[in-house]
C-alpha cells in the first residue's frame, strides 16, 4: 500500500516553526530579516509566484521588498537596482523572478547578487560548495525534496536514485543532495537510452522534466520511491505533474502528489534560506 508524501502539510509545519525563529532572530537583533523579490514586465505565472512569496514572508515573519520593473526595463536599469539591493543591510536575501523578459541577460544580472544573499542557491559559488559536500545555500526545490523524504525515513544510503531532467534548478542541484546522502545516482535526459529501463532500477525515482504524466506504471520499480517535481497541464487543462499518478502510485511505497506535494516545500524552503542568510551575516 502507497504512502503519499504530504508537501502541504509539511511546509505548514515547517513555516510554525521557521516563524518562532524568525522572531527570536528580530528579537535578538532588534531588526526584520529582509528579503527582496524583483519581478520585471508581466508574466501572469510569475506574477503569482511573486504573489504567493510575498503571502509566505508575512506568515513567517519575514519583511518582503517587492520591485515591480516594467517590461521594457533596460539591463542597466536592473543591475542598478540589484546592486543598490546588494549592499543594503535590510536585505538578507535578494530573489530575481525568472524568467526575464528577453532581451535581458539574467545570468549577467544574477552575477551582481553576493553569493551571501543568493537565496535560490544559483550561484556557481553555492552550486560548487555543494558538489563538494560543504554548507552552502541549497536550490529551494530540490532542498524542499530532501525534507520530504527526510519526514518519512527514507534511508538513502546506498539506494539507487535516478533523476530525471538535468536542469540547474533541479536536476543538477538534486543529484548532488542524493549522492551527498550516499545514494548512488543516475541523472537521465532527452538523449538517455534504455530510460525506461534506467527509471526500473530505480529505489528513489525523481522526475523533473516538465512533460505531463511522462513516467507511467511500467517505468517504475515495485515499491519505489517516487517524487514528481513537475508542474504541467494535462489534455483537459487539470493541474498534473511528469508522473501519471493514479497509474504509478500503487507500484510505489511512497509518493508526491501533484498539487500539493513539492510545490509547497520550495517556498518554504526559500524562506528557510532567507532566514540561513541572516543567521549567516550576523556570524
Amino acid at each position: 500500500m502507497y504512502k503519499i508524501i504530504d508537501g502541504k502539510e509539511l511546509a505548514a509545519k515547517m513555516r510554525i516553526d521557521l516563524k518562532k525563529d524568525v522572531e527570536a532572530f528580530s528579537q535578538k537583533h532588534g531588526r526584520h530579516i529582509g528579503l527582496a523579490v524583483v519581478l520585471a514586465g508581466d508574466n501572469p505565472a510569475s506574477q503569482i509566484y511573486v504573489k504567493n512569496k510575498i503571502k509566505a514572508c508575512e506568515e513567517v515573519g519575514i519583511k518582503s521588498f517587492a520591485y515591480y520593473l516594467s517590461g521594457d526595463v533596460s539591463q542597466e536599469e536592473l543591475e542598478n537596482l540589484l546592486r543598490t539591493l546588494a549592499e543594503d543591510k535590510k536585505i538578507n536575501g535578494i530573489l530575481v523572478q525568472l524568467p526575464l523578459p528577453e532581451h535581458l541577460d539574467s545570468e549577467k544580472a544574477l552575477k551582481i547578487i553576493p553569493d551571501s544573499k543568493d537565496v535560490d542557491g544559483f550561484s556557481a559559488d553555492n552550486i560548487g560548495k555543494l558538489c563538494q559536500g560543504k554548507d552552502s545555500i541549497v536550490a529551494c526545490t530540490p532542498n524542499g525534496v530532501m525534507k520530504m523524504l527526510e519526514s518519512c525515513n527514507v534511508d538513502l544510503r546506498g539506494k539507487k536514485a535516478v533523476v530525471v531532467g538535468r536542469s540547474n534548478i533541479v536536476g543538477k542541484p538534486m543529484a548532488m543532495l542524493l549522492l551527498n546522502a550516499d545514494a548512488t545516482v543516475t541523472i537521465c535526459h532527452s538523449k538517455t537510452r534504455n530510460l525506461k529501463e534506467e527509471c526500473l532500477g530505480a529505489d528513489v525515482l525523481v522526475a523533473a522534466i516538465g512533460r505531463a504524466k511522462f513516467i507511467t506504471a511500467d517505468m517504475v520499480k515495485q515499491g519505489a520511491v517516487v517524487v514528481d517535481v513537475g508542474m504541467n497541464r494535462d489534455e483537459s487543462g487539470k493541474l498534473c505533474g511528469d508522473v501519471d499518478f493514479e497509474a504509478v502510485k500503487e507500484k510505489c511505497s511512497y509518493i508526491t502528489p501533484v498539487p500539493g506535494g513539492v510545490g509547497p516545500m520550495t517556498i518554504t524552503m526559500l524562506m528557510y534560506n532567507t532566514y540561513l542568510s541572516a543567521t549567516r551575516s550576523e556570524i
